[in-house]
């Protein structure tokens, strides 16, 4: 997964036993980039974005998949609360990862 800049950095050595091929923006010097250059980036690299941003779904709308979304429907909350949220539904996220019929995913 690719990790958006609403979303800690921190969440990618937090959760790489369950996603460890993870990365963030900021790793891929992406963190000043507009969205599609981010969404084109992660459909030649293969990454599944993760986010809080709704133009992800838009442009998934718009354009369709690849890349996958993973759309975090939830408010602030601390990294320690995300990372829950994002661990308790890691089955759901995983079955999504393999399903060539779906593009986004909402997680709450």
């Amino acid at each position: 997964m690719l990790f958006d800049n609403n979303l800690s950095h921190k969440l990618v050595a937090r959760l790489i036993d369950i996603f460890p091929d993870s990365s963030h923006v900021m790793f891929e010097d992406m963190d000043e980039s507009e969205d599609d250059e981010i969404w084109s980036f992660s459909m030649e690299q293969n990454f599944t974005i993760i986010t809080k941003d709704a133009d992800y779904n838009e442009m998934n709308f718009l354009y369709g998949f690849p890349p996958k979304i993973v759309w975090v429907r939830v408010g602030n909350c601390k990294l320690a609360d995300m990372e829950r949220i994002i661990r308790r539904n890691s089955i759901a996220i995983n079955e999504f990862f393999h399903n060539k019929e779906l593009g986004v995913i909402e997680i709450s």
